[in-house]
C-alpha cells in the first residue's frame, strides 16, 4: 500500500475534504472543552477527589464512562474482524457482560463501598489481612494493562490510523497518547470520566452512522444473511486433512449458540467463560469498579450499570455486523485464503481479517464522513487509555507507593499518581514499535489469551473472598497462585505450538489441540476454587468481627466500637478511632507559607485568622511553627505568600490546598459509606424493574439469534 492509498483500492485517505477537517477540529475543542472545564473542580486537589472524583458522580457519566472504558479500538477493530470470520457467536462476551454489570452493582459493590477502599489490592488487604495478595494483585495488573490492554490498545488505533486514514503511524499515535496524558494528569478520575461521556457520544454516532450505510448497501438483515453465505475469495486453499475449500463463510455463522465441542465459539465453554471468567474483568477489576466508586450513592452506582448494560446491546450492530458487511463487500481482501494474497493486502500472512473495519470505512464513506470515523477512532483509543492511565496510576500510588512510604502526604500522593501516568505513557511510546512489527493477528489473540489464564484465577478468588467468610489468605493466595501456573504453562505451549492456518496441518499436542482455551479456564477456575477451598480448611479462621462490611454476608455489621477502620490487619486501621481523629483534626490546621528567606516550612495557626484580610493590610498573627522538630513562633510579618508561577503551578497541578481539607473521623467515614449505601424504597424498586427489562431484552435476543 502506498503512503496514503487506501488498503487496496488506490483511493486517497488523507483528509483533504473541509468536512473532515472540520469533523476533527470539532472533535478535538469538544474534548478539550470538556476537560478544561473538569479541570475547574475542586474535587481534584484531594486523593479522594483525584483517584475516585470526589464520589459525587451522578449514573449517566458513570454509564458512559463504564462502555467507554471498555470499548476500545480494539473492540472496532477486533469484534469486527472476528464477526467477518466467525460471525454472531463473539457477541456473547458483550451481552453477557450485562449479567456481570449487574452482580456488579447488586452484589459487589455495597461490599466495595462499605469497605472504603481505593483499589481492588486494597479490598484483598482488607479482607484478607496481610500484604502479598495486595502487592502481588498490584503487580499482576499493572503488567495486565501494559502488556494487554495498553498494547491491544494502541495497535488497534495505530492500525486504523494507518491503513484507513493515511495517517503516519508514529505521529497519529502520539497525537493521541498526548490528549490522553493531558487531562488525566491534571484532571484525574472526574475529567477522566466526564470525558469519556462525550467519548462515547462521537464514538456512537460515527459507529452507528457506518452501518446504517452499510446495511442499506447491502440490502438490511436479510440482504447481508444471504450475501455473507456467498462472500468467497477468488484464491482459496484446501484443507490438507479434510480436503475442504479455506475461507468460505462458517454455516453456522448466524447462529450463536454451537456445537458445544468442535465449534471455534462452543456455546458451553463460551457461556462459561464469558460468565465466570469473565466476572473478573466486570466485579473485580480497577479499571471498571473504579468508576463506580465515584458515584454519589449506589443508587447512581446501579443506574450506571443499567445504563452500560442497556449500550451493550449495540456493539452487534456497531462492530459485529459492520465486520460481516466487509466481508461481504470486499472478501478478497478481508476473507483471503492464500498467504501470499494477505501478505499483498494487510502484510499479515495468517489473515486480515483486523482490516474489516477500516476497510468498510475507505471503501463505503464518502470523503466527507471519514473524518466523522476518525473521530469515533479517536475517542474509543483515548477513551481506552485514559482510563488504563487513571487505573494504573490508582494502583501504584495507593498500593505500592504508599507501602513504600507509609507516611506521604496528600501532596506527594497526587504528585506520584500523576508522575505515574507519565512513565505509563513512555513505556507505552516504546511498545508501538514492538506492535509495528508484530503479526496484528497474533498479537491481538495472544494479548486476550493470557486475560482469560490470568484472569479466570483471580475471579474464584473473588467469587471465595466475596460469598464465603470461611475463606482464609492462605487459602486465597495459593490457590490463586497455583491456578496462574496452570494458566502460564498453557500459555507458553500455545505460543509454542501456534494456531495452524485452515491450509496448514495441526501438529499441536492433543493437550493444546483438542482443550479449547474456555475449557482450560474452566480447569483454572476448578483449581482455584478447590485449592482455595481446601487449604482455608486446614487453616486458622479469621474472625467473623474481623470481617466487618468486608463480605456479602458481613456489609451490615458494624465493626468494633473504637476501631471504626474496616479490616482484617491494615496499616491505618492499627490505631484506634480516636487518635485517628485526633491526627487528622492536627493535620487540617496545618498550612503552607513562603518565608521571606526562601525557605519553605510548615506552620500551625496560633491566634489570628487569614480569612477576609487584604494582604496589604494583614493583621499581624503569630503562628507556632514546627520546623526540624524545634517550635517556636513567628509573626505574620515575616511571612508571604508564594509567587504567582507557585501559585499556578499549584493550581494546574491540583496541590493547592490540599493538606488544608478537614477529613473526617474512621467514624464519621464509616457512617458516609453507610449512608451511600442506603437507598430509598422507590428508586430501589426503579432499579430492580430496570434490571429485570434488560434480562428480559437479553433473552429475547438470545432466542431470536440462537
Amino acid at each position: 500500500m502506498t503512503d496514503g492509498e487506501g488498503i487496496g483500492t488506490g483511493r486517497p485517505t488523507g483528509l483533504t475534504h473541509w468536512a473532515d477537517i472540520l469533523t476533527i477540529i470539532v472533535y478535538f475543542v469538544s474534548v478539550m472543552a470538556v476537560a478544561i472545564w473538569s479541570l475547574c473542580r475542586p474535587t481534584r486537589k484531594s486523593v479522594r477527589g483525584y483517584f475516585l472524583a470526589g464520589r459525587d458522580m451522578t449514573w449517566w457519566p458513570i454509564g458512559m464512562s463504564l462502555f467507554a472504558s471498555n470499548i476500545g479500538s480494539e473492540h472496532l477493530l477486533g469484534l469486527a474482524g472476528t464477526g467477518s470470520v466467525s460471525g454472531l457467536a463473539v457477541i456473547m462476551f458483550e451481552w453477557n457482560a450485562i449479567i456481570l454489570l449487574l452482580f456488579l452493582g447488586w452484589l459487589f459493590l455495597p461490599v466495595y463501598i462499605v469497605s472504603g477502599m481505593y483499589t481492588i489490592p486494597e479490598y484483598l488487604s482488607k479482607r484478607f489481612g496481610g500484604q502479598r495478595l495486595r502487592i502481588y494483585l498490584s503487580c499482576v495488573s499493572l503488567i495486565t494493562m501494559l502488556f494487554t490492554n495498553l498494547s491491544v490498545d494502541l495497535y488497534s488505533g495505530a492500525l486504523f490510523i494507518q491503513q484507513a486514514i493515511g495517517w503516519d503511524l508514529y505521529v497519529g499515535v502520539a497525537v493521541l497518547i498526548s490528549i490522553a496524558t493531558f487531562y488525566t494528569v491534571l484532571g484525574g478520575l472526574s475529567t477522566v470520566i466526564l470525558t469519556d461521556a462525550i467519548q462515547v457520544v462521537i464514538m456512537l454516532i460515527g459507529a452507528l452512522t457506518l452501518s446504517v450505510i452499510g446495511l442499506i448497501k447491502v440490502g438490511g438483515l436479510e440482504g447481508l444473511r444471504h450475501q455473507y453465505s456467498q462472500a468467497i475469495p477468488n484464491v482459496t486453499r484446501l484443507n490438507p486433512v479434510t480436503n475442504a475449500t479455506c475461507g468460505l463463510p462458517r454455516e453456522d455463522a448466524w447462529h450463536i449458540f454451537r456445537d458445544p465441542f468442535n465449534a471455534d465459539y462452543p456455546s458451553i465453554g463460551t457461556m462459561i467463560r464469558t460468565i465466570i471468567g469473565g466476572l473478573w474483568y466486570w466485579c473485580a477489576n480497577q479499571l471498571i469498579v473504579q468508576r463506580t466508586l465515584a458515584a454519589k450513592s449506589l443508587t447512581h452506582a446501579k443506574g450506571g450499570t443499567i445504563l452500560a448494560g442497556y449500550l451493550k446491546f449495540l456493539p452487534i450492530a456497531i462492530m459485529v455486523f459492520p465486520g460481516m458487511i466487509s466481508r461481504t463487500l470486499y472478501p478478497d481482501e478481508v476473507a483471503c485464503a492464500d498467504p501470499d494474497v494477505c501478505e499483498r493486502v494487510c502484510g499479515n500472512r495468517v489473515g486480515c481479517s483486523n482490516i474489516a473495519y477500516p476497510r468498510l470505512v475507505v471503501g463505503l464513506l464518502p470523503p466527507g464522513l471519514r473524518g466523522l470515523l476518525l473521530a469515533c477512532m479517536c475517542s474509543a483509543v483515548v477513551s481506552s487509555l485514559t482510563s488504563l492511565f487513571n487505573s494504573a496510576t490508582t494502583i501504584f500510588t495507593m498500593d505500592l507507593w504508599r507501602k513504600i512510604r507509609p507516611k506521604s502526604s496528600e501532596v506527594e500522593l497526587l504528585i506520584t499518581g500523576r508522575l505515574f501516568v507519565v512513565v505509563m505513557v513512555v513505556l507505552s511510546i516504546l511498545l508501538i514499535p514492538l506492535m509495528a512489527s508484530a503479526e496484528g493477528g497474533q498479537v491481538f489473540k495472544y494479548a486476550t489469551t493470557i486475560t482469560g489464564y490470568l484472569g479466570s484465577p483471580t475471579c474464584a478468588m473473588f467469587i471465595l473472598a466475596m460469598f464465603w467468610p470461611r475463606c482464609n489468605e492462605k487459602g486465597a493466595f495459593w490457590g490463586m497462585i497455583v491456578s496462574q501456573l496452570v494458566g502460564l504453562v498453557r500459555f507458553i505451549l500455545d505460543f509454542i505450538y501456534r494456531s495452524p492456518a485452515c491450509w496448514e496441518r495441526d501438529e499441536r499436542p492433543d493437550f493444546v489441540s483438542k482443550i479449547h482455551p474456555y475449557y482450560y479456564n474452566l480447569i483454572q477456575i476448578v483449581v482455584a476454587f478447590l485449592l482455595g477451598i481446601v487449604i482455608s480448611l486446614l487453616t486458622e479462621p479469621i474472625p467473623r468481627e474481623k470481617l466487618s462490611g468486608l463480605t456479602f454476608w458481613t456489609k451490615n455489621d458494624r465493626p468494633k466500637k473504637g476501631n471504626m477502620n474496616v479490616g482484617v490487619t491494615t496499616d491505618d486501621s492499627s490505631q484506634s478511632d480516636e487518635e485517628t481523629a485526633s491526627e487528622e483534626s492536627t493535620e487540617t490546621e496545618d498550612i503552607k507559607c513562603q518565608l521571606k528567606n526562601g525557605e519553605i516550612t510548615e506552620y500551625t495557626i496560633a491566634y489570628g485568622s487569614t480569612d477576609n484580610t487584604d494582604d496589604d493590610d494583614r493583621k499581624d498573627m503569630q503562628v507556632k511553627v514546627i520546623e526540624n522538630g524545634t517550635r517556636g513562633s513567628i509573626s505574620s510579618k515575616d511571612w508571604e505568600k508564594p509567587s504567582l508561577w507557585k501559585h499556578w503551578l499549584s493550581e494546574v497541578c491540583g496541590i493547592g490546598g490540599s493538606d488544608n481539607v478537614k477529613r473526617p473521623s474512621a467514624t464519621e467515614e464509616y457512617e458516609l459509606r453507610m449512608k451511600i449505601i442506603q437507598e430509598t424504597s422507590f428508586w430501589k424498586m426503579f432499579m430492580n424493574i430496570n434490571a429485570i427489562i434488560i434480562m428480559v431484552v437479553l433473552i429475547f435476543l438470545y432466542g431470536f439469534f440462537h
